[in-house]
């Protein structure tokens, strides 16, 4: 019998606190990640520079470089300025597509990334998968290495909007719908269920479900962090984004291409992922109302600034967002008409 069924990737350290930021030059040394602090800090605008400017002191080798957007061309630009210098590991420092183009750069630089997540608006903080838009403002997803470590310092993460609070909380939530939907495919088409990558993508998820605390409390933004770094592992076990993304990814990515910049990657799959439950007629469509109501995540259409017949169109677009995947929507197979009818009704059962 072996002693070792698998070896998982996942981060040499995990900090969720208060101060983890102050922390951060002796984890680099103490995991040996980079004892000089020879690294290549990549701050965004906002909070990451002024964690940068905490950090700097104690990182007196460290050489910084700014980004702004989250693109593939932001991303590629960083990659040669990496290639330029000699560091032993970046430091992403900053929000979701901050870190997304460091992971991206990192990877394809050979380096090891440290993420230093300043917000929790959505599980990037520790996946390793990176969403990257193209010239032409479409989104895409490149895998890359996970984080070597991962840093989140409650005190800057609690200076930030609650609506990136409710779009971390979304995009937590919504891995109970993909679950399911990987559960459909299944039985569908025999498409293999990894049990790890379930259990750490359901874990995260049910905690939030049973969370009662205020959202700017220590407790609910520790809570919240854990959920998003467990849904990074359970894509990293998995080797894709199937137990994190099902129906309710394809319609939030059918939102950006259709009707960019209305709302939040999270609080457009948390209505995915509610839409998705009701379609399936399983009873997870009242658990996870109740929780999104709860927290006060978006649950409608109108939540996101779209007219019903736009999320409809939306609906209907989506599959083809992700052709290689399998979810409710591609069982049902529905036409524009009956899209629209469930629509309705589904608006109807949210109001009541």
């Amino acid at each position: 019998m072996p002693v070792l069924a698998r070896m998982v990737a996942c981060p040499l350290a995990i900090e969720v606190r208060n101060g983890a930021v102050a922390a951060l030059p002796g984890l680099l040394s103490d995991r040996r990640i980079s004892a000089g602090g020879h690294v290549a800090v990549v701050v965004g605008p906002g909070l990451g520079e002024e964690v940068l400017a905490e950090l700097q002191p104690a990182l007196e080798n460290c050489v910084a470089h700014s980004v702004s957007g989250g693109s593939v061309a932001a991303a590629l630009e960083l990659v040669e300025e990496l290639r330029e210098g000699s560091h032993d590991a970046v430091v992403g420092i900053g929000g979701g597509r901050t870190l997304d183009v460091a992971k991206y750069a990192a990877s394809q630089a050979g380096l090891p990334m440290v993420s230093v997540a300043t917000n929790l608006a959505h599980d990037g903080i520790a996946s390793p998968v990176a969403s990257l838009e193209d010239e032409e403002g479409r989104k895409g997803s490149f895998g890359v290495h996970i984080p070597i470590a991962v840093v989140v310092d409650l005190d800057y993460v609690r200076r930030s909007p609650e609506e990136q609070v409710r779009s971390g909380i979304g995009d937590a939530l919504s891995n109970l719908n993909a679950l399911a939907d990987w559960e459909v495919a299944a039985e569908d088409r025999g498409e293999p269920i990894d049990g790890l990558a379930v259990t750490f993508a359901r874990s995260g998820a049910e905690s939030l479900v049973r969370s009662t605390d205020e959202l700017g409390s220590d407790s609910f933004q520790r809570t919240l962090a854990e959920a998003l770094v467990l849904s990074g592992l359970a894509m990293a076990v998995a080797g894709s984004s199937r137990p994190c993304s099902g129906a309710c990814h394809e319609i939030s990515h059918a939102i950006d291409a259709l009707y960019p910049d209305r709302a939040s990657h999270g609080e457009q799959v948390a209505v995915g992922a509610l839409f998705a439950s009701f379609l399936r007629e399983h009873a997870l469509f009242e658990v996870l109302g109740r929780a999104l109501r709860r927290h006060g995540v978006a649950q409608l259409p109108k939540d996101l600034g779209l007219a019903d017949e736009e999320f409809a169109a939306a609906v209907a677009y989506a599959p083809s967002t992700r052709p290689d995947r399998y979810t409710i929507l591609e069982r049902l197979d529905l036409g524009e008409d009956e899209i629209r009818d469930r629509v309705g009704r589904y608006v109807d059962a949210v109001d009541r």
